[in-house]
C-alpha cells in the first residue's frame, strides 16, 4: 500500500482517498502487515474513510494477522461508530480469529463481549440477522 492511502486514511480525507481510487487500480491493496486500507481505517476508527471504502467497494472481510477483519479491529479499539457502520454494511461476523490467545476462535462478538461492549455486542448481534 502506498504512503499517500495511509495519509488519507489517518486524516480520515475522503476528498483525498477519492482522488487517489481514481487513480489507483485495487481499493483492496494491502500493507506490508496484509492490512487493507479499510481494516486500517476501521482499526483507527476514521468512520469517513470506512464509509467511503465500504461505498466504493472495499472487500468487507480480508483478513490479516490473527485472522482479524476490519470489524473485529474496530471492536478491539473500541471504535463503535466503525463498528456499526461495517455491521450494516453486511460485514461477515462469523469470522474467527486465530493464533493469538486472545483471539484464537473468536468472533467480532466474542472480542465485544470479552471487553464488556455491550453496546458493540448489541449491534454486531443485530448485523447477524
Amino acid at each position: 500500500m502506498k504512503k499517500e492511502w495511509k495519509e488519507a486514511i489517518q486524516r480520515d480525507d475522503v476528498e483525498r482517498l477519492g482522488r487517489l481510487l481514481n487513480s489507483e487500480t485495487d481499493i483492496n491493496m494491502r500493507d506490508r502487515y496484509g492490512q487493507t486500507a479499510l481494516m486500517i481505517a476501521a482499526r483507527d476508527g476514521r468512520s469517513s474513510a470506512v464509509r467511503f471504502l465500504v461505498a466504493n467497494g472495499a472487500a468487507l472481510d480480508h483478513t490479516a494477522k490473527y485472522g482479524l477483519s476490519a470489524v473485529m479491529l474496530a471492536v478491539i479499539n473500541g471504535h463503535v461508530d466503525t463498528v456499526r457502520i461495517l455491521a450494516e454494511a453486511g460485514a461477515d461476523l462469523e469470522i474467527r480469529g486465530t493464533g493469538a490467545p486472545g483471539f484464537e476462535g473468536k468472533t467480532a462478538v466474542d472480542l465485544a463481549t470479552a471487553q464488556s461492549r455491550f453496546d458493540m455486542v448489541e449491534i454486531l448481534r443485530k448485523g447477524r440477522k
